[in-house]
């Protein structure tokens, strides 16, 4: 992306300034944001819509030109829509996300240098407003449950027919969930191998790493610290630790509490 920064629409005097744009950003259409990408010249592309209140602005990111490229094109000609920015790294997409604010974010589950998957958990907790979904060419539950835990909206297959996507990010900004038939079916399998106190269960958000919810897993079962030590070969001094950390993060002060806490992250609606 080498297109040179440039101011946006004329406004009159005394106007407030407009926020600096992000390094390589560039002009479109008058009103319109500035977009972090490489263009044709302008008369190879149609017009781009002014954004209006009854558009969709949204943020591509894709470390493929020519996936973007396609992606965009579907929104440029589709009415409600205007690509405010596109990124080609997990940096590009945090930096773009957090400048423009835009209602989805549709991004790529593998990116250069930080990760799509880092990249949304770090959106959602700068931005929590924005709506993220992620879209990848894997379909595997594993990832979709990492990406919706990272705050995600929804998790696409890139399987999917090009023209459906803009449907789904319509649903996303009215605060739909976005997830194939498919997908779902797999989750809702797993779901029926999940002990039924919760065991195993992950909040979408939540402060504890895997390695604590893990600790917290066995210590609902009642294991002590030395059994747990057993199980996850940890020292009984890291258990011991995690522990703490476990504590400290919900805001409790023994273990029972501490999987109380837990199961009320687990079941926020029975709390």
């Amino acid at each position: 992306m080498h297109s040179q920064a440039a101011s946006g629409t004329s406004g009159g005097s005394g106007g407030a300034a407009a926020p600096a744009a992000p390094q390589d950003a560039r002009p479109t259409a008058p009103g319109d944001p500035p977009v972090a990408r490489p263009r044709p010249a302008e008369s190879e592309r149609p017009a781009r819509p002014v954004a209006g209140p009854n558009r969709l602005r949204v943020v591509i990111a894709d470390s493929d030109p020519l996936a973007r490229r396609v992606v965009r094109d579907v929104f440029e000609l589709t009415p409600g829509f205007v690509v405010a920015a596109e990124a080609e790294s997990g940096i590009q997409a945090i930096e773009l996300a957090l400048h423009y604010r835009p209602d989805v974010v549709l991004i790529e589950a593998v990116l250069p240098g930080v990760g799509g998957i880092e990249a949304v958990r770090r959106i959602t907790e700068r931005a929590p407003e924005v709506r993220l979904v992620v879209f990848s060419v894997s379909d595997e539950p594993e990832l979709a449950l990492a990406a919706l835990r990272a705050g995600a909206s929804g998790f696409l297959s890139k399987h999917v027919p090009i023209e459906a996507v803009a449907r789904t990010l319509r649903g996303v900004a009215r605060g739909e969930a976005a997830i194939s038939r498919a997908l779902t079916l797999r989750l809702v399998e797993r779901l029926r191998t999940t002990s039924a106190d919760g065991t195993g269960m992950r909040p979408v958000r939540s402060s504890l790493t895997t390695r604590e919810w893990e600790i917290l897993d066995l210590m609902t079962t009642g294991a002590s610290t030395r059994e747990i030590s057993d199980q996850l070969v940890l020292s009984e001094e890291t258990v011991y630790s995690h522990v703490k950390s476990i504590l400290r993060k919900l805001g409790v002060h023994t273990r029972d509490d501490a999987i109380e806490a837990a199961d009320r992250l687990r079941h926020p609606g029975l709390s």
